[in-house]
């Protein structure tokens, strides 16, 4: 993720930053631009402080302090592009499911914002039934059997349970994970929802199954083999984690996951402008400058040949502060194979989706605005880059989640139910 300003005082802020902790002016953040926009009020409305200053409103959700995204003014949704994504959300009158709501909420706008950098297709139920993508965040009844989190037909259901960190971190450690956070299953179960339609329903069946295994396998009776007796001993030489040896399904979830992991990450690192030049060694797979937009890199190998310093230097850091590594995984070639298979079928699908045409302007449309289509991106010169050898596996040494989001606005007495 990119660093924000304040185009107001040039103060530097959250992602999720409702108003600037420097000069005090309101934020919100425009998905079609990718800008964190400084917002002057004109009447009901805003005007951003963008270049284009388009008179904007902010998403109907900023009133529970779930949202900071921006509509256009004259725009006849309520909500902004990723809130038109849920399905069904808590009982808000509980100022506990508020309090987790909102902690869904700041994953899942990280989630869309990837999302829509990789310009992927995002269609809601409402604009297509069939094959939208929507979010239900239940909570479990005590007289009914416990709310699993998981993909169904495009509809993704997550235990809200899961933004209670004790649940979450008690869960985390009877499953032997590694690693949970709200954002990783966000990034897991999306992967299913993409695996319907840029691997089953695009003619890449054949292709998947030579990298992932064949997914025609009893998918229930693998999950069932897989919790009764683990995973094989050796799984770390050809997957990304125990989980992902259970089907070919979750292989490739979980594959998916780690890649908008790495994405993201080597975005943020690199608006910070890190180099990593580790001075106990010379060893180049250690060193990096991490200058380029991951979102437009050339392969699979190029975000992992700048992964490796990052998340070594990264994990020495946390050991420093008495935590556990912040990215306790290994990369193995097979593994990074199968990255590969996604992040050509990702770039296969930008490509796709340049045919219909292009979009200037920031809400200037010939047709019906739609949140299905992702914003234009600039083009990127990539740095000249060595031929990749072949190379043995990739071994990092063996997470806390994100920075903790600015301090919550105060929260409005109404309460309404449910998210259409």
């Amino acid at each position: 993720m990119r660093l924000f300003k304040c185009q107001a005082c040039e103060q530097a802020t959250y992602f999720e930053n409702r108003s600037c902790g420097s000069c005090g002016v309101a934020l919100g953040y425009l998905p079609i631009t990718g800008e964190l926009a400084a917002l002057e009020p004109q009447g009901d409305h805003f005007v951003a402080l963008t270049r284009k200053r388009p008179l904007v409103r902010y998403c109907e959700n900023i009133g529970f302090d779930a949202c900071n995204w921006l509509i256009a003014a004259d725009q006849g949704s309520k909500f902004c592009l990723a809130c038109r994504h849920n399905h069904t959300i808590p009982d808000l009158s509980i100022s506990e499911n508020l309090f987790r709501w909102q902690q869904m909420e700041i994953a899942k706008h990280r989630l869309f914002y990837t999302l829509i950098a990789l310009k992927l297709p995002l269609r809601n139920l409402t604009d297509d039934p069939e094959h939208g993508l929507a979010f239900d965040f239940p909570i479990d009844d005590p007289e009914q059997s416990t709310i699993l989190t998981g993909h169904d037909a495009g509809l993704i259901t997550i235990n809200l349970n899961e933004a209670d960190d004790a649940y979450r971190e008690k869960l985390r450690n009877s499953m032997g994970e590694p690693y949970r956070t709200l954002l990783g299953h966000f990034r897991h179960e999306v992967g299913h929802y993409f695996w319907d339609h840029l691997v089953r329903d695009a003619g890449r069946l054949q292709k998947c199954r030579a990298v992932f295994g064949d997914e025609r396998q009893d998918y229930a009776a693998a999950l069932e083999r897989h919790y009764a007796r683990g995973a094989p001993p050796d799984w770390q030489g050809n997957f990304i984690s125990a989980y992902a040896t259970a089907h070919p399904w979750e292989d490739f979830a979980e594959t998916w996951a780690h890649y908008l992991h790495i994405v993201d990450t080597l975005e943020t690192a690199s608006t910070f402008g890190l180099r990593i030049h580790p001075m106990a060694t010379k060893n180049k797979a250690l060193h990096a400058d991490l200058d380029f937009d991951p979102h437009h890199a050339a392969s699979a190998n190029a975000l992992v040949d700048a992964w490796l310093p990052l998340t070594f230097a990264l994990n020495n850091l946390n050991r420093s502060m008495g935590y556990s590594d912040l990215y306790p995984f290994t990369l193995s070639q097979p593994v990074v194979t199968k990255m590969q298979f996604i992040h050509e079928i990702i770039h296969a699908s930008q490509i796709e989706r340049k045919a219909p045409g292009r979009r200037r302007g920031f809400f200037r449309r010939s047709q019906a605005p739609g949140p299905d289509i992702p914003p234009e991106q600039p083009p990127i010169v990539e740095p000249p880059t060595d031929p990749l050898p072949d190379r043995p596996p990739v071994e990092l040494p063996p997470g806390p989640d994100e920075s903790p989001p600015p301090i919550p606005n105060e929260v409005p007495p109404q309460v309404q139910m449910g998210v259409g």
